[in-house]
């Protein structure tokens, strides 16, 4: 990819700079059933209950009733819930920080994340704990989070809110994230894309002298 046009750089959160186990919260809500349940809850799709939580329709009051009334969690804490909720939530490695660092000298940056309340909490503590900086909000020129800007991706509103918002060129953006509906909304507006797939991280794709 020839990044010397590219001035601008949007990236994803999860499986881009934090790592993600999808899996791990899916079987710690499980647990919390009384009877069997399968959770609706992936990379790739996702039941209503989550799709309203991650663009701020549901509160995390909300969410967490919706997940005992959906999937039978009787006398369940909302800390539980929480905790299992969260559980997807890995570690950031020191590099990706490093990188960000690196690359906010030469690039516009910023972070598009599909979240919710409970997670930004939770990986703000991360980062607060594991590099002493405030929250990931400091290290971009601006954050989106789907549950704030009630807007989430694959949605092309909410690039175009981005482009807007800072009068960005889109031919002169790039967007890095690791599903393929994302990528192929960001295409849709105009957008360079980069999808992440393991074993490429962002410290090799930008390892060829793009820092």
């Amino acid at each position: 990819m020839d990044l010397t046009k590219i001035k601008n750089i949007i990236f994803d959160l999860g499986g881009v700079i934090i790592n993600i186990d999808y899996n791990k919260s899916i079987q710690e809500l499980q647990k919390l059933c009384k009877d069997d349940c399968q959770v609706q809850y992936s990379q790739k799709e996702q039941s209503h209950l989550f799709d309203l939580f991650e663009t701020g329709t549901s509160s995390p009051e909300e969410f967490r009733r919706d997940l005992r009334e959906t999937y039978q969690m009787r006398d369940v804490t909302d800390q539980q819930i929480d905790n299992a909720w969260n559980a997807m939530l890995l570690d950031i490695p020191q590099e990706r920080i490093d990188l960000l660092r690196e690359l906010a000298k030469k690039y516009r940056i910023f972070l598009l994340s599909n979240t919710n309340a409970i997670h930004l909490e939770a990986f703000n503590k991360i980062v607060e704990h594991s590099f002493s900086i405030p929250n990931l909000d400091s290290l971009f020129e601006e954050a989106y989070y789907s549950h704030l800007v009630g807007k989430r991706k694959p949605d092309e509103a909410i690039f175009k809110l981005i482009l807007d918002n800072h009068d960005l060129a889109k031919e002169e953006t790039l967007f890095i994230d690791d599903s393929k509906q994302h990528i192929d909304s960001a295409q849709a507006v105009g957008i360079h894309t980069l999808h992440l797939q393991p074993p490429l991280t962002i410290n090799k794709f930008f390892a060829n002298g793009a820092v």
